[in-house]
């Protein structure tokens, strides 16, 4: 098995985010007499990229079908933000002290579903910056997950082959995406977050403090 370089998905992997997305876009709606329940706000949301849910979103509300996407990001980050300053921390120590040690050997990038300048905050919320090679938001790419396109691109961008590259996953969506894209995956499967079919991953964990080349290796073997 050749390593050349590990992939990250940023929300729910390296940042607990998307409970509060789907929180914040529950309210955007309310707040324009547009009702979505929150289980099914969730199956929106999660591993899906921002112009996947915006086309689902302006399908189900007709109304909102005149606000273009850019703006409707803009607005709903007014949201996010509100009940992300309500919470705790939200980065997933573990994942990110993992990024940071592979960053000391291999390429390191991140792949997200999120607008870019979303990941921008994200990855200096991290205090990563140094250690990110590259990363692609929902602009940079199309289709989004389960489709392989990001990983393909980002893969292609760090001229390193696809089977070459580890993806840390945490959504059915992205983890298809991975194996589509002919990379192995590790998917992350905390306690508390929001459940999901991850059988397709190679090796599921529950805290990337787990994760070594090591052990991933030799899980492959047996």
């Amino acid at each position: 098995m050749m390593i050349d370089a590990f992939i990250f998905d940023l929300d729910g992997t390296l940042v607990d985010t998307e409970l509060i997305w789907a929180d914040a876009m529950c309210a955007y709606l309310a707040d324009r007499q547009c009702r979505c329940a929150k289980d099914e706000m969730l199956r929106i949301v999660f591993g899906r990229s921002w112009s996947d849910i915006y086309r689902e979103i302006t399908g189900r509300f007709p109304t909102l079908a005149t606000t273009p996407a850019h703006v409707m990001a803009s607005g709903l980050r007014a949201y996010y933000l509100k009940l992300r300053s309500q919470g705790d921390n939200i980065i997933i120590r573990s994942s990110s002290d993992l990024l940071k040690a592979l960053a000391t050997r291999y390429p390191v990038i991140i792949v997200s579903g999120s607008p870019r300048a979303d990941v921008e905050e994200a990855v200096n919320l991290l205090d990563a910056a140094q250690q990110i090679r590259l990363y692609l938001g929902a602009e940079d790419y199309a289709p989004g997950k389960p489709s392989p396109a990001g990983f393909l691109k980002g893969a292609d961008r760090l001229g390193v082959p696809p089977q070459n590259c580890v993806v840390f996953e945490d959504s059915s969506a992205g983890v298809a995406a991975a194996k589509a894209a002919g990379m192995w995956c590790v998917a992350l499967a905390r306690p508390q977050a929001h459940r999901q079919d991850l059988t397709a991953a190679d090796w599921i964990l529950t805290d990337l403090a787990d994760f070594s080349i090591e052990a991933f290796k030799q899980h492959m073997e047996t």
